[in-house]
C-alpha cells in the first residue's frame, strides 16, 4: 500500500511585518525618552489687570524698588547703583525683609539688553519672586 505524500506549500503571499514593527516600537521608545527630558526655559509672568494701582499695591505690601532708566542709571530703593553692584544690594536688602519680592520697573524705552542684566542680576541675588512695570517717563 501506498501513502500519500502530503507536502505543504508555504503561504509567500503574506508580507513579514515583524522587522516594521520593531522599527515602529523603537521610534516610540526613542520619542519618549526624549520628551521626558525637555524642558521649557522661561519666566512666568503673572499680570495684574489693576494697571498703576496694581503697581502701587505691590509696592505697598513690601518689595525691593529697581529702576531701570532709560539714560541707562539704575536705582535700587532710590540710590544710583552700577549694574554689577545689584546683585550685592539685592542680596543685602532681601536678608533684612526675606518675604519681599523684588519690583524691576523700566522706562519705556529702555535697552533691553540692560534690563536683562538687571534681571539677572536680581535672579544672582537669591529672589525668585519677581514683579515687573513700566513707567512712560
Amino acid at each position: 500500500m501506498r501513502r500519500a505524500r502530503h507536502v505543504e506549500v508555504e503561504d509567500s503571499t503574506g508580507i513579514d511585518l515583524a522587522p516594521m514593527l520593531d522599527f515602529v516600537m523603537n521610534l516610540l521608545i526613542f520619542f519618549i525618552i526624549t520628551a521626558v527630558f525637555v524642558k521649557e526655559v522661561g519666566i512666568q509672568v503673572q499680570r495684574h489687570g489693576g494697571g498703576a494701582a496694581g503697581v502701587a499695591s505691590e509696592k505697598s505690601a513690601g518689595s525691593i524698588s529697581v529702576v531701570v532708566k532709560q539714560a541707562g542709571e539704575v536705582l535700587v530703593d532710590n540710590r544710583v547703583v552700577d549694574v554689577r553692584a545689584v546683585r550685592a544690594n539685592v542680596e543685602r536688602l532681601h536678608a533684612q525683609k526675606p518675604e519681599w519680592g523684588v519690583m524691576v520697573t523700566a522706562e519705556q524705552s529702555t535697552e533691553t539688553g540692560l534690563l536683562v542684566q538687571v534681571i539677572d542680576q536680581v535672579r544672582l541675588g537669591g529672589v525668585d519672586n519677581i514683579s515687573f512695570g513700566t513707567s512712560s517717563k
